[in-house]
């Protein structure tokens, strides 16, 4: 269902979602020095994935932080989210998937919206840092959709079966639910320099590679038009897909979540008794004028009954991780502040 928060006010001079999209590039905040601890997590073959850890003395809890497309553990908004998380009593492990970063020379090839080989043993290095303590997942924009998938069962009939916790909770902000959605939005012309700035950083963070960047490789590279042609030629067949309509169909959160919400009541798929919930709390918040990621997959969660566990949160602005309001305390976006109080809640 959807909640009802606190208004998001746009404040000046940030207004209308393209401002809202662009505050951190264009007017970078002024963040602390990062003192964030390295943690090499060990994969398959030798491979590495670079974390690093805000620590405190007491923390409440650890909070996974992971980053959107072509981003890393050092991007402006998720590094602020970071503080705003430590303020707020919990450590903080900020993740570089796979390719992104400063992690780029510790693993070969670049990530994906369903990547639990690499995810899962994240969690588990996550979890053994968090020491018995609640462990929390916070994901920007494509890091959201990645713990989503790690969350949530291959199967929808299975949402009701409670097994072992990857997380305590998950937040879940300006994330891509239907990744075909996403690709159709972020081509629309009013989105050209959108696509042009996001294809240049995934084409140098992928050439970049010391490893496994093949011939082929390098040649499509050189003639991918969108984020759809990038797919093709590189994510899926790295990742074992057919083709990227098969990438986008598995790896698209939502129709497990719309499964789920029809397994709901129905006696022909489900016990009478019981009911469908997700693996852990989970709050998904998007804006409605987010031009990379439609709102109409939150529309469609909320026009029908949707699992126990999962809060929608949707505003008319914002933009796409934006959410820069009014009231915004120093060093903490609306988002920000929504995303700490809601941890807090599961806490309490």
């Amino acid at each position: 269902m959807l909640k009802a928060e606190p208004k998001f006010r746009g404040r000046f001079p940030w207004w209308g979602a393209d401002l809202q999209t662009l505050r951190d590039t264009l007017r970078p905040p002024r963040l602390p020095q990062d003192q964030g601890i390295p943690v090499t997590i060990a994969l398959a073959a030798g491979a590495s994935l670079l974390a690093f850890h805000d620590r405190l003395a007491e923390p409440l809890g650890l909070v996974l932080l992971l980053h959107g497309l072509g981003g890393s553990s050092d991007r402006e908004g998720l590094r602020r989210l970071g503080v705003a998380l430590q303020t707020a009593g919990f450590e903080v492990l900020r993740l570089n998937l796979r390719g992104a970063g400063q992690g780029r020379p510790l693993a070969p090839g670049t990530y994906a919206a369903h990547c639990n080989r690499d995810l899962l043993p994240a969690l588990a290095c996550a979890r053994q840092l968090a020491a018995g303590r609640p462990l929390f997942g916070v994901g920007l924009s494509l890091g959201g959709t990645i713990l989503l998938n790690a969350c949530l069962p291959e199967n929808p009939q299975e949402l009701s079966v409670q097994g072992p916790r990857l997380l305590d909770g998950l937040v879940c902000i300006s994330s891509p639910l239907d990744l075909a959605l996403c690709s159709a939005a972020i081509e629309r012309p009013r989105n050209f320099i959108y696509q042009r700035w996001l294809l240049r950083r995934l084409v140098r963070q992928t050439l970049e590679d010391p490893f496994s960047v093949t011939l082929a490789e390098r040649l499509a590279l050189g003639q991918v038009r969108n984020i759809r042609e990038f797919d093709g030629a590189i994510t899926a067949p790295r990742w074992g897909f057919k083709s990227v309509d098969h990438y986008y169909l598995e790896a698209s959160p939502i129709h497990r979540l719309l499964a789920g919400s029809a397994l709901k009541g129905s006696p022909e798929s489900f016990p009478k008794d019981s009911q469908t919930s997700l693996p852990c709390p989970t709050l998904l918040i998007q804006a409605e004028d987010d031009s990379w990621v439609p709102a109409s997959s939150i529309h469609s969660l909320a026009a029908g009954p949707t699992p126990a566990g999962l809060e929608l949160v949707l505003s008319s602005g914002g933009g796409h991780n934006g959410f820069h309001g009014r009231g915004d305390r120093p060093l903490a976006c609306w988002s920000d502040q929504l995303a700490v109080g809601w941890l807090q809640a599961l806490l309490a």
